[in-house]
């Protein structure tokens, strides 16, 4: 069965709420507009980012014998814009020098690359094999994985939907005779600065121990794994801006998953350290960027991953993506973008 722990991270991620704001010590993005939209039935699944570039992908059904396999259609938003098609298998042998895929009538054999790609002239006749089939066989020599196409259906419905394409001719499911120049456009990325934190002063790493002292522990109720987490011996101190610096606490985050919570104070008393709401993970000084990967379940088969940037202000959301549905790939099968920036 899916971890559960999965879906409430996938949950959690999507509902969380990035307040905008320009101080020191929040954390603001650009406007995110309506929600990007996520949506998953039987074995398939969607994802949409805040630019409406859609994909979809399916697996193999839990309850079957298969090993791991897995095929990701992506579609940017627009009128008359293709549809792209990957493929992906796991094994404990060498990967394949290509992978023969047959969905129905279609053979497509010579796929080559560790996530081969369907040619884009068999795409459309694809696209009509998934929709009429129960399932599609991946096959590498005597190496066989099955692909359900349980829930395809729906999920490539809901794509079209997220990009305005029902009833145009270019729709995936629901095709009709409302004209292509009515599908939804692309909306432009949000653009964001990236700004290098300040280089370390010699007594930087000495702060700790007052900066420690100030917080509001109460706060982290929950969070933080025993008194350890707060020793100054074990917390990091970076140097953002004249006058301003980035305090990095490590805490357990789970069974399984491990991150640091992060406070902006002052480098001098009045210290006021104020907490990164909504943000937690590893700093990197010199890029200025936090970067968090939490993953859905012990094995690391899903995982959702989130970076901010700092722009010179404070912390901006910079990219989200993820896949919720844990499968049994090594390191996740994809990240499914769900938030982009340029």
């Amino acid at each position: 069965m899916r971890s559960p722990s999965a879906l409430d991270l996938a949950r959690h991620v999507a509902a969380c709420v990035l307040v905008a704001a320009g101080l020191l010590g929040t954390v603001h993005a650009a406007d995110k507009g309506k929600e990007p939209v996520s949506f998953q039935h039987k074995d398939w699944a969607l994802q949409c980012d805040n630019t409406r570039a859609c994909r979809a992908v399916g697996y193999q059904s839990e309850s079957g014998e298969s090993e791991p396999v897995s095929m990701r259609l992506t579609r940017e938003a627009g009128p008359d814009t293709p549809v792209l098609v990957d493929l992906q298998v796991s094994t404990e042998k060498a990967s394949p020098a290509s992978l023969h895929l047959k969905v129905g009538a279609l053979s497509l054999p010579g796929l080559k690359g560790d996530t081969p790609s369907v040619p884009a002239a068999q795409v459309p006749r694809l696209l009509q094999e998934l929709l009429k089939n129960e399932e599609a066989t991946v096959a590498a020599g005597k190496d066989r994985w099955v692909l359900s196409l349980a829930g395809v259906t729906a999920v490539l419905l809901k794509m079209d939907e997220a990009q305005g394409r029902v009833g145009t001719p270019g729709a995936l499911v629901r095709k009709g005779t409302k004209p292509e120049a009515s599908v939804l456009p692309s909306l432009p990325a949000p653009v964001i600065k990236a700004v290098t934190p300040m280089p370390a002063r010699k007594g930087d790493a000495a702060l700790a121990k007052p900066l420690v002292a100030a917080l509001d522990r109460a706060s982290t109720e929950g969070q933080c794994n025993g008194d350890d987490a707060f020793n100054p011996a074990n917390v990091q101190v970076y140097r953002l801006t004249e006058r301003k610096v980035l305090l990095s606490v490590p805490c357990g985050m789970g069974a399984y998953n491990f991150s640091s919570l992060l406070w902006v104070a002052n480098d001098r008393p009045p210290y006021k350290p104020e907490p990164l709401q909504d943000v937690d993970g590893d700093f990197d000084p010199a890029s200025g960027m936090v970067h968090s990967a939490m993953k859905g379940r012990g094995i690391g088969d899903c995982w959702w991953v989130r970076e901010w940037q700092f722009d010179g202000q404070g912390f901006v959301l910079r990219s989200e993506s993820g896949d919720g549905m844990c499968r049994g790939f090594a390191g996740g099968a994809w990240q499914l973008p769900t938030y982009v920036t340029r």
